[in-house]
């Protein structure tokens, strides 16, 4: 009996990285705004090789510093338990200014495929040559 539940906690685990959706890359994007994306992709696919950070980057998300330093980001894109949950990234929208793109888009939540939550995600992504050198997250939750 126990072997069961434990086969069943292990298949919902490994559904965690099954996600259905990604920022797919727009040859309209100015390049801000395609490292922008890499990162909302990354996100999804727990692949941040496309994901440029500076060596100090860094991360709040809701008044909270999340991200430390550009390799720490990379190793939660590609690890973190955190982003596990996430199986979709829909409705992105994007604007730039200066060295400053903003991002929002609505990113869902889910466990073995099945849909917990959806929220809402502004990002401010600071990036004044080709590298993010901080990102600044909001979450609101959707109705």
């Amino acid at each position: 009996m126990r072997i069961t539940h434990v086969s069943a906690l292990a298949t919902a685990f490994l559904a965690l990285g099954t996600a259905t959706a990604v920022a797919a890359p727009n040859p309209a994007d100015t390049a801000r705004e395609a490292i922008a994306r890499a990162y909302i992709d990354a996100l999804v696919s727990h692949d941040a090789s496309a994901v440029p950070f500076t060596p100090d980057a860094t991360r709040v998300e809701v008044g909270f510093q999340t991200g430390y330093s550009g390799p720490q980001l990379t190793a939660d894109l590609e690890n973190g338990l955190q982003y596990r949950v996430i199986q979709a990234v829909r409705d992105l929208t994007m604007s730039e200014s200066g060295d400053t793109v903003t991002t929002r888009y609505l990113l869902d939540t889910g466990i073995a495929g099945v849909r917990l939550t959806t929220v809402e995600i502004v990002e401010t992504f600071v990036i004044p040559a080709d590298a993010i050198q901080s990102i600044e997250a909001t979450i609101t939750p959707v109705a």
